[in-house]
């Protein structure tokens, strides 16, 4: 057994196919992520992968949805969303499959 902590992991991403990991897989990726109020993520889709976002705690707006703890939103393929955290707010987040590069912007986006 090994102990380890969120902080040694880029964004919360501890499971998938990139460095530092886990548990190297492109099956599946895994985060818990923590957003201060007010943080931000522009507007994107994945093309091959399936996203699950959870709130833990917190509450957040993601494409107009308000979200709070305990909601989950599945986003397929081709669904654009942003991420407003209107709280401080921790996520869970798992794309699958663990396609790396499959982040693409939505144009004339910059903000939530």
């Amino acid at each position: 057994m090994n102990k380890y902590n969120l902080e040694e992991f880029i964004r919360g991403w501890f499971v998938g196919g990139f460095k530092p990991t886990l548990f190297n897989t492109t099956d599946v990726e895994v985060a818990i992520q923590k957003f201060q109020k007010g943080e931000l993520e522009a507007s994107h889709c994945h093309k091959i992968a399936t996203e699950i976002t959870v709130i833990v705690s917190g509450k957040a707006k993601m494409k107009d949805m308000i979200l709070v703890e305990g909601d989950i939103l599945k986003i397929e393929p081709g669904e654009y969303t942003n991420f407003e955290a209107l709280e401080d707010t921790v996520t869970a987040v798992v794309k699958l499959p663990g396609a790396l590069n499959d982040k693409y912007l939505e144009e004339g986006k910059k903000d939530a």
